[in-house]
Protein backbone atom coordinates (compact mmCIF):
# COMPACT_ATOMS: atom_id res chain seq x y z
CA UNK A 1 0.00 0.00 0.00
CA UNK A 2 1.70 3.67 -0.63
CA UNK A 3 0.68 6.65 1.17
CA UNK A 4 0.23 9.66 0.06
CA UNK A 5 -0.10 13.26 2.46
CA UNK A 6 -1.39 16.21 0.44
CA UNK A 7 -0.68 19.68 2.10
CA UNK A 8 -1.18 18.89 5.56
CA UNK A 9 -1.20 21.01 8.45
CA UNK A 10 -1.77 20.55 12.25
CA UNK A 11 -1.49 22.83 14.98
CA UNK A 12 -1.47 22.68 19.09
CA UNK A 13 -2.93 25.68 20.23
CA UNK A 14 -0.51 28.01 18.64
CA UNK A 15 2.33 25.48 17.99
CA UNK A 16 2.24 24.57 14.42
CA UNK A 17 3.48 20.97 14.34
CA UNK A 18 2.71 20.34 10.79
CA UNK A 19 2.64 23.26 7.88
CA UNK A 20 1.54 22.26 4.50
CA UNK A 21 3.38 18.85 3.98
CA UNK A 22 3.13 16.81 1.09
CA UNK A 23 5.22 13.41 1.06
CA UNK A 24 4.57 10.15 -1.13
CA UNK A 25 5.75 6.80 0.04
CA UNK A 26 5.83 4.03 -2.42
CA UNK A 27 4.42 0.57 -2.15
CA UNK A 28 6.80 -1.47 -0.44
CA UNK A 29 9.63 0.89 0.40
CA UNK A 30 11.04 1.68 3.53
CA UNK A 31 10.75 6.13 4.51
CA UNK A 32 12.21 7.17 7.21
CA UNK A 33 11.41 10.85 8.95
CA UNK A 34 14.15 11.92 10.23
CA UNK A 35 14.49 15.73 12.13
CA UNK A 36 15.56 16.75 15.50
CA UNK A 37 12.69 17.52 18.29
CA UNK A 38 9.94 19.23 17.47
CA UNK A 39 10.60 19.03 14.02
CA UNK A 40 7.10 17.13 13.63
CA UNK A 41 7.67 13.82 12.45
CA UNK A 42 6.29 12.13 15.00
CA UNK A 43 3.21 14.60 14.71
CA UNK A 44 3.10 13.28 11.01
CA UNK A 45 3.48 9.76 11.58
CA UNK A 46 0.13 9.92 14.08
CA UNK A 47 -1.57 11.59 11.45
CA UNK A 48 -0.99 8.71 8.89
CA UNK A 49 -2.05 6.57 12.10
CA UNK A 50 -5.28 8.02 12.29
CA UNK A 51 -4.17 9.05 16.27
CA UNK A 52 -4.34 12.54 15.29
CA UNK A 53 -6.88 14.55 12.80
CA UNK A 54 -5.09 16.74 10.75
CA UNK A 55 -6.46 20.58 10.35
CA UNK A 56 -6.22 20.57 6.70
CA UNK A 57 -4.81 18.30 4.14
CA UNK A 58 -5.45 14.96 3.16
CA UNK A 59 -4.40 11.21 3.67
CA UNK A 60 -4.36 8.70 0.96
CA UNK A 61 -3.91 5.16 1.68
CA UNK A 62 -3.16 3.26 -1.66
CA UNK A 63 -5.50 6.43 -3.75
CA UNK A 64 -8.65 5.52 -0.93
CA UNK A 65 -8.99 8.83 2.05
CA UNK A 66 -8.19 7.88 5.11
CA UNK A 67 -7.75 11.28 6.50
CA UNK A 68 -11.13 11.50 8.73
CA UNK A 69 -11.14 7.49 9.16
CA UNK A 70 -9.63 6.07 13.26
CA UNK A 71 -6.77 4.42 13.72
CA UNK A 72 -8.79 0.90 13.65
CA UNK A 73 -10.07 1.60 9.90
CA UNK A 74 -6.43 2.02 8.47
CA UNK A 75 -5.31 -1.21 8.33
CA UNK A 76 -1.62 0.05 9.87
CA UNK A 77 0.56 -1.42 12.88
CA UNK A 78 2.01 0.75 14.94
CA UNK A 79 5.21 -0.33 17.03
CA UNK A 80 5.45 2.55 20.22
CA UNK A 81 9.52 3.29 21.22
CA UNK A 82 9.17 1.27 24.64
CA UNK A 83 7.59 -1.58 23.55
CA UNK A 84 4.11 -1.45 25.09
CA UNK A 85 4.31 -4.81 25.47
CA UNK A 86 1.69 -6.30 28.00
CA UNK A 87 3.75 -7.24 31.02
CA UNK A 88 1.30 -10.45 32.33
CA UNK A 89 1.54 -11.49 29.34
CA UNK A 90 3.97 -14.10 27.84
CA UNK A 91 5.22 -13.65 24.15
CA UNK A 92 3.05 -16.06 22.72
CA UNK A 93 -0.04 -14.28 24.40
CA UNK A 94 1.57 -10.48 23.50
CA UNK A 95 1.69 -10.85 19.88
CA UNK A 96 -1.37 -13.14 19.73
CA UNK A 97 -3.82 -10.13 20.97
CA UNK A 98 -4.51 -8.11 18.41
CA UNK A 99 -6.24 -11.80 16.65
CA UNK A 100 -8.37 -12.68 20.06
CA UNK A 101 -9.16 -9.06 19.47
CA UNK A 102 -10.15 -9.29 15.92
CA UNK A 103 -11.82 -13.33 16.88
CA UNK A 104 -9.46 -15.57 14.92
CA UNK A 105 -9.90 -18.77 14.73
CA UNK A 106 -8.16 -20.28 17.62
CA UNK A 107 -5.69 -22.75 14.88
CA UNK A 108 -5.56 -20.15 12.67
CA UNK A 109 -3.97 -17.96 15.14
CA UNK A 110 -1.43 -20.55 16.36
CA UNK A 111 -0.03 -20.76 13.38
CA UNK A 112 0.52 -17.26 12.76
CA UNK A 113 1.96 -16.12 15.82
CA UNK A 114 4.12 -19.07 15.61
CA UNK A 115 5.42 -18.48 11.87
CA UNK A 116 5.66 -15.03 13.06
CA UNK A 117 7.61 -15.90 16.07
CA UNK A 118 10.07 -18.20 13.82
CA UNK A 119 10.81 -15.16 11.42
CA UNK A 120 12.25 -13.22 14.24
CA UNK A 121 14.33 -15.99 15.71
CA UNK A 122 11.95 -15.86 19.14
CA UNK A 123 10.08 -19.16 18.66
CA UNK A 124 11.73 -20.62 22.04
CA UNK A 125 10.89 -18.21 24.04
CA UNK A 126 7.07 -17.98 23.26
CA UNK A 127 6.83 -19.06 27.47
CA UNK A 128 8.40 -16.27 28.62
CA UNK A 129 7.40 -12.72 30.00
CA UNK A 130 8.45 -9.52 28.96
CA UNK A 131 10.86 -9.03 31.55
CA UNK A 132 12.82 -12.14 30.77
CA UNK A 133 13.85 -10.51 27.17
CA UNK A 134 16.77 -8.29 26.65
CA UNK A 135 15.99 -4.82 24.79
CA UNK A 136 16.48 -6.06 21.39
CA UNK A 137 13.86 -9.35 21.74
CA UNK A 138 11.51 -7.23 23.33
CA UNK A 139 11.48 -4.85 20.50
CA UNK A 140 11.23 -7.82 18.29
CA UNK A 141 7.99 -9.03 19.95
CA UNK A 142 6.11 -5.40 19.30
CA UNK A 143 7.24 -5.51 15.78
CA UNK A 144 5.75 -8.81 14.76
CA UNK A 145 2.96 -8.12 17.10
CA UNK A 146 2.13 -5.26 15.39
CA UNK A 147 2.23 -6.98 12.20
CA UNK A 148 0.20 -10.10 13.21
CA UNK A 149 -2.95 -8.90 11.90
CA UNK A 150 -1.37 -8.65 8.69
CA UNK A 151 -1.54 -4.75 8.57
CA UNK A 152 -0.54 -3.22 4.71
CA UNK A 153 1.34 -0.75 6.69
CA UNK A 154 3.62 -0.70 9.12
CA UNK A 155 4.68 2.71 11.55
CA UNK A 156 7.51 2.81 13.48
CA UNK A 157 8.06 5.54 16.56
CA UNK A 158 12.00 5.31 17.26
CA UNK A 159 12.27 1.57 17.78
CA UNK A 160 15.76 1.77 18.51
CA UNK A 161 15.53 4.78 21.01
CA UNK A 162 15.44 2.71 24.40
CA UNK A 163 18.38 0.60 23.23
CA UNK A 164 22.31 0.82 23.85
CA UNK A 165 24.34 1.22 20.68
CA UNK A 166 25.32 -2.00 20.00
CA UNK A 167 22.00 -3.37 19.98
CA UNK A 168 20.78 -0.70 18.04
CA UNK A 169 23.45 -1.62 15.16
CA UNK A 170 22.45 -5.03 15.07
CA UNK A 171 18.41 -4.22 15.40
CA UNK A 172 19.12 -2.17 12.41
CA UNK A 173 20.56 -4.60 9.96
CA UNK A 174 17.95 -7.12 11.56
CA UNK A 175 14.85 -4.62 10.61
CA UNK A 176 16.69 -4.10 6.57
CA UNK A 177 16.57 -7.53 6.66
CA UNK A 178 12.88 -8.18 7.84
CA UNK A 179 11.69 -5.89 6.02
CA UNK A 180 13.26 -7.26 2.22
CA UNK A 181 11.32 -10.81 3.65
CA UNK A 182 8.43 -9.54 4.74
CA UNK A 183 7.77 -6.12 1.90
CA UNK A 184 5.20 -4.49 3.87
CA UNK A 185 5.25 -0.21 3.60
CA UNK A 186 6.95 0.96 6.13
CA UNK A 187 7.48 4.60 7.87
CA UNK A 188 10.39 4.57 10.45
CA UNK A 189 10.57 7.83 13.17
CA UNK A 190 13.97 8.50 14.14
CA UNK A 191 16.17 11.92 15.03
CA UNK A 192 19.16 9.15 14.44
CA UNK A 193 20.72 9.47 11.07
CA UNK A 194 22.42 6.19 11.37
CA UNK A 195 19.23 4.78 12.10
CA UNK A 196 17.89 6.50 9.24
CA UNK A 197 20.67 6.02 6.79
CA UNK A 198 21.07 2.60 7.80
CA UNK A 199 17.47 1.00 7.00
CA UNK A 200 15.93 3.60 4.69
CA UNK A 201 14.93 3.61 0.41
CA UNK A 202 13.63 7.22 1.25
CA UNK A 203 14.71 9.63 4.07
CA UNK A 204 12.50 12.96 4.41
CA UNK A 205 14.50 15.67 6.74
CA UNK A 206 12.05 17.61 8.57
CA UNK A 207 12.36 21.23 10.21
CA UNK A 208 10.04 23.36 12.63
CA UNK A 209 7.05 21.44 10.29
CA UNK A 210 7.97 21.30 7.14
CA UNK A 211 10.28 18.84 4.73
CA UNK A 212 13.29 20.34 4.49
CA UNK A 213 14.38 17.43 1.30
CA UNK A 214 13.50 14.12 0.51
CA UNK A 215 15.11 11.36 -1.19
CA UNK A 216 17.61 8.35 -1.38
CA UNK A 217 19.92 8.47 1.30
CA UNK A 218 23.35 8.62 -0.80
CA UNK A 219 21.83 11.71 -2.67
CA UNK A 220 20.85 13.11 0.74
CA UNK A 221 24.10 13.40 2.25
CA UNK A 222 26.28 13.72 -0.96
CA UNK A 223 24.04 16.98 -2.04
CA UNK A 224 22.14 18.42 0.35
CA UNK A 225 19.39 21.08 -0.17
CA UNK A 226 20.50 23.70 2.31
CA UNK A 227 22.90 24.65 5.39
CA UNK A 228 20.46 22.42 7.90
CA UNK A 229 20.10 18.89 6.08
CA UNK A 230 24.12 19.47 5.50
CA UNK A 231 24.36 20.17 9.67
CA UNK A 232 22.08 17.76 10.70
CA UNK A 233 23.48 14.76 9.23
CA UNK A 234 26.30 14.39 10.86
CA UNK A 235 29.86 16.57 12.09
CA UNK A 236 30.35 19.53 9.36
CA UNK A 237 32.93 22.42 9.89
CA UNK A 238 31.81 25.99 8.94
CA UNK A 239 34.77 28.38 7.40
CA UNK A 240 34.16 31.93 6.69
CA UNK A 241 36.08 33.09 3.12
CA UNK A 242 35.91 33.76 -0.07
CA UNK A 243 36.18 32.26 -3.49
CA UNK A 244 39.16 33.08 -5.62
CA UNK A 245 39.23 32.02 -9.32
CA UNK A 246 36.63 29.18 -8.47
CA UNK A 247 38.88 28.23 -5.40
CA UNK A 248 37.89 28.36 -1.57
CA UNK A 249 40.52 30.64 0.83
CA UNK A 250 39.46 30.09 4.10
CA UNK A 251 39.68 32.02 7.51
CA UNK A 252 39.20 35.19 5.94
CA UNK A 253 38.37 38.21 8.24
CA UNK A 254 37.81 41.46 6.69
CA UNK A 255 34.37 42.64 6.20
CA UNK A 256 32.83 41.78 3.18
CA UNK A 257 34.44 38.35 2.89
CA UNK A 258 31.11 36.92 4.12
CA UNK A 259 31.00 33.64 2.35
CA UNK A 260 30.55 30.61 4.93
CA UNK A 261 32.06 27.24 3.41
CA UNK A 262 30.57 23.65 4.82
CA UNK A 263 32.68 20.92 4.72
CA UNK A 264 32.97 17.62 6.34
CA UNK A 265 35.67 16.06 8.04
CA UNK A 266 36.36 13.48 5.42
CA UNK A 267 36.51 16.51 3.03
CA UNK A 268 39.34 18.34 4.39
CA UNK A 269 43.05 17.29 4.65
CA UNK A 270 45.80 18.22 6.37
CA UNK A 271 49.76 19.10 5.41
CA UNK A 272 52.64 20.32 7.09
CA UNK A 273 53.47 22.76 4.98
CA UNK A 274 51.11 26.05 3.65
CA UNK A 275 49.34 25.77 0.50
CA UNK A 276 47.44 28.47 -1.40
CA UNK A 277 44.26 28.79 0.48
CA UNK A 278 45.37 26.86 3.28
CA UNK A 279 44.05 27.65 7.03
CA UNK A 280 46.75 27.33 9.26
CA UNK A 281 45.72 25.11 12.81
CA UNK A 282 47.09 23.47 15.91
CA UNK A 283 46.50 19.77 16.41
CA UNK A 284 45.31 19.24 19.81
CA UNK A 285 43.99 15.57 20.11
CA UNK A 286 44.47 12.55 17.67
CA UNK A 287 41.80 9.99 17.66
CA UNK A 288 42.99 6.72 16.11
CA UNK A 289 39.95 4.11 16.85
CA UNK A 290 37.70 2.86 14.02
CA UNK A 291 38.40 3.00 10.80
CA UNK A 292 39.66 6.48 10.17
CA UNK A 293 41.93 8.40 12.30
CA UNK A 294 39.63 11.98 13.90
CA UNK A 295 42.29 14.80 14.24
CA UNK A 296 40.88 18.15 16.32
CA UNK A 297 42.11 21.21 15.72
CA UNK A 298 42.25 24.93 16.69
CA UNK A 299 42.22 27.65 13.49
CA UNK A 300 45.22 29.76 14.57
CA UNK A 301 43.66 33.32 13.38
CA UNK A 302 40.34 32.88 15.12
CA UNK A 303 40.41 29.71 17.74
CA UNK A 304 37.61 27.91 16.00
CA UNK A 305 37.72 24.02 16.38
CA UNK A 306 38.11 22.08 13.25
CA UNK A 307 37.93 17.60 12.86
CA UNK A 308 39.32 16.64 10.14
CA UNK A 309 39.12 12.67 9.50
CA UNK A 310 41.98 10.97 8.02
CA UNK A 311 42.54 7.87 6.31
CA UNK A 312 45.36 5.71 8.79
CA UNK A 313 47.60 5.79 5.79
CA UNK A 314 47.54 9.57 5.28
CA UNK A 315 48.05 10.18 9.60
CA UNK A 316 51.28 7.88 9.22
CA UNK A 317 52.60 9.63 6.34
CA UNK A 318 52.21 12.92 8.16
CA UNK A 319 53.40 11.12 11.69
CA UNK A 320 51.22 14.38 13.46
CA UNK A 321 51.85 14.76 16.87
CA UNK A 322 49.61 17.25 19.36
CA UNK A 323 50.68 20.69 19.53
CA UNK A 324 52.20 20.80 16.08
CA UNK A 325 51.24 23.72 13.62
CA UNK A 326 49.83 22.16 10.46
CA UNK A 327 47.49 23.39 7.23
CA UNK A 328 43.91 22.87 6.85
CA UNK A 329 42.72 22.55 3.25
CA UNK A 330 39.00 21.50 1.61
CA UNK A 331 38.61 19.15 -1.10
CA UNK A 332 35.64 19.91 -1.54
CA UNK A 333 33.02 22.78 -0.28
CA UNK A 334 29.53 23.78 -0.09
CA UNK A 335 28.08 26.98 -0.03
CA UNK A 336 24.32 28.12 0.76
CA UNK A 337 21.74 30.45 0.20
CA UNK A 338 20.82 31.84 3.48
CA UNK A 339 17.78 31.23 5.04
CA UNK A 340 16.20 35.03 5.34
CA UNK A 341 13.08 35.58 7.92
CA UNK A 342 10.94 38.62 7.55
Amino acid sequence: MSIVVKDVSKMFGTFTALDRVSLEVPTGSLCALLGPSGSGKTTLLRVLAGLEVPDSGTVFAHDDEVTHRNARERDMGFVFQHYALFRHMTVFDNVAFPLRIRDWDKKKMTERVRELLHLVRLESMEDRLPSQLSGGQRQRVALVRALAAQPKVLLLDEPFGALDAKVRLELRQWLRRFHKEIGVTTILVTHDQEDAFEVADQVVVMKQGKIEQAGAPQEIFDHPASAFVMDFLGHVNIFHGRMEHGRAILGVQEVGAGTSFYVRPHELDIDRTPGEGALAALVHHINPAGSMVRVQLTAVATGAPILVELTRERHTELGLENGQTVYVMPRKVRTFVPEYTI
